[in-house]
């Protein structure tokens, strides 16, 4: 198969490329060229996505079996490259994101529930949700093959730029009394990048998909239990309530990253319908196998440079000391 991965340098775009390169598939991408880590064996062409000419040239007369587009920024991008790619390409996969269900989003959603307006032409990138949902109709509007909208959720494995699970791996390799958030069977829901890759790869789907395991696939004790087994850490896991995080003013997802109460606005993130991602062929890799390849990866090559500060920052030693002094005042 010949793949374009429109990105392909980062998190997502990476784990495809390395995938479909296993699969002996010929893959080009299109990057800037300025960030990231190019995979050996790919193409690599060069263009800013918002200037149409260099996507043009870039794109020169080519033609593609798929292509994967991993966009979050103005949704005019992917408008551009999907009307050059419509006549050239069979399938287009967008990596889209489950923000784009209007806020909060409710426990059981499926892919029919309500999302907030974008605009395909917008070149605004300010709004995350509108920036997706407009990437999503110009896809939808512009492209003339076979298209899957892939609503991902919470995105963990190696590569993870955001650091998520890089934080929780390196505070408990760190060692001490480690806050971690209760209670320690909450449910957690997440997809693997690599899981994404090798579905869409290998079943090509049509259609709009809450792209992420089921509800449940683990638990946030058991996570943090496997980091702590993977990294050989002595750290001790203080769990603390969700009452106690509340009163400590640490906030769920953002300073405690993955982790959101089982109550409140937040609890719809961990538990999406994926019914229809299921019966189109997403499978999710066990979590040990995913903490495993990214402390592996982590300790092979380290944190990249986050971009931006979309999800806020993780605990710091403050919200730390806060949240195990009111654990201690209730125990």
């Amino acid at each position: 198969m010949r793949l374009l991965v429109l990105g392909g340098t980062h998190h997502v775009g990476r784990a495809f490329v390395e995938a479909a390169i296993a699969r002996g598939d010929e893959v080009t991408t299109v990057t800037r060229g300025l960030t990231g880590t190019p995979v050996a064996g790919a193409e690599a062409r060069h263009a800013d996505r918002l200037d149409d000419e260099a996507m043009r040239a870039a794109l020169g007369h080519d033609e593609w079996d798929a292509v994967v587009d991993t966009w979050s920024a103005a949704p005019v991008a992917v408008q551009t490259s999907a009307r050059l790619l419509s006549g050239r390409a069979r399938h287009y996969t967008y990596i889209s994101s489950c923000s784009v269900y209007t806020w909060p989003i409710a426990p059981g959603s499926d892919e029919s529930s309500p999302v907030v307006n974008g605009q395909p032409t917008s070149v605004d990138a300010a709004d995350y949700a509108a920036a997706k949902r407009g990437g999503e109709l110009a896809v939808l509007d512009s492209f003339d093959g076979g298209v899957a909208i892939a609503r991902a959720g919470l995105i963990l494995g190696p590569y993870e730029i955001v650091g998520r699970m890089p934080f929780w791996l390196n505070r408990i390799a760190a060692g001490g009394r480690v806050p971690a958030p209760g209670p320690y069977q909450r449910p957690l829901q997440y997809v693997d990048c690599r899981d994404i890759a090798e579905w869409v790869l290998g079943s090509r789907p049509v259609g709009t998909f809450n792209t992420v395991s089921r509800p449940g696939h683990t638990t946030i004790g058991a996570l943090l239990d496997e980091a702590r087994r993977v990294t050989g850490s002595d750290a001790e896991l203080v769990w603390v309530e969700p009452e106690t995080v509340e009163a400590a003013g640490v906030e769920p997802w953002t300073e405690l990253p993955i982790w959101v109460p089982p109550t409140g606005e937040l609890a719809g993130l961990h538990s999406l319908d994926t019914a229809a991602a299921a019966a189109a062929g997403l499978r999710c890799r066990p979590m040990p196998e995913t903490v495993a390849d990214t402390w592996a990866w982590l300790r092979r090559e380290g944190l990249p440079e986050r971009p931006g500060n979309r999800a806020g920052s993780p605990m710091d030693a403050d919200a730390e000391a806060r949240l195990l002094a009111l654990h201690a005042a209730s125990a």
